[in-house]
């Protein structure tokens, strides 16, 4: 149980508005945001009222659902517009959480900085079992570049083949899904905004 004392210099800091309004501006409800945490969204909702305050592991996976590190939460004042994020210590992650067969996986290349404009990421991908495309959509825009193989885009009712060093910019709020093309490994670059 924390005292007066701690529950006000953490209420300082705002950590339940800065989830709370990070998540309605990547328009995730509390329930999806449950989903890709493991957390309840009764447990959600108590934090971002400030009934509850998170543990640092806890913000750190909500964090890390964002693409943001945990300074974005406890940090005051101005933050920095310079962010290195050194490649030992990105962390990779499945297309959606325990899910048995992803498409992809990806690492964030920029979670330091926070207040971003645009999300950078290095993709891997991989075969997709049968014919069965797996589909997503999300507001603003998405830039992919090849770096390495050969890779099938589906965005809405057509197809796009891109090689190595190959790019592609679109609308990323039509539904669209990607599938690695031969046997050999492939992988990009991929910038979202919104």
């Amino acid at each position: 149980m924390l005292s007066p004392t701690l529950k006000e210099g953490l209420k300082a800091y705002g950590i339940g508005p800065k989830i709370r309004a990070i998540r309605l501006k990547r328009k995730l409800g509390l329930v999806e945001l449950g989903k890709h945490t493991g957390l309840s969204a009764a447990m959600l909702s108590k934090v971002e009222r400030g009934k509850l305050f998170p543990t640092l592991p806890t913000l750190l996976r909500i964090a890390m659902v964002f693409g943001v590190g945990l300074d974005y939460f406890i940090t005051e004042g101005d933050r920095p517009t310079v962010a290195v994020t050194r490649r030992r210590e990105r962390l990779r992650f499945p297309e959606k959480p325990n899910a048995r067969e992803v498409a992809y996986e990806f690492e964030s290349l920029d979670y330091p900085a926070v207040q971003r404009l645009l999300n950078t990421y290095l993709a891997e991908f991989f075969p997709a079992p049968g014919d069965k495309l797996k589909r997503h959509q999300h507001p603003g825009a998405e830039f992919l570049y090849v770096l390495a193989g050969t890779l099938s885009i589906h965005i809405g009712d057509e197809e796009h083949v891109l090689d190595t060093k190959d790019s592609i910019y679109f609308d990323s709020s039509v539904p669209h899904a990607y599938r690695r093309v031969g046997g050999k490994s492939c992988c990009a670059i991929v910038v979202t905004t919104g």
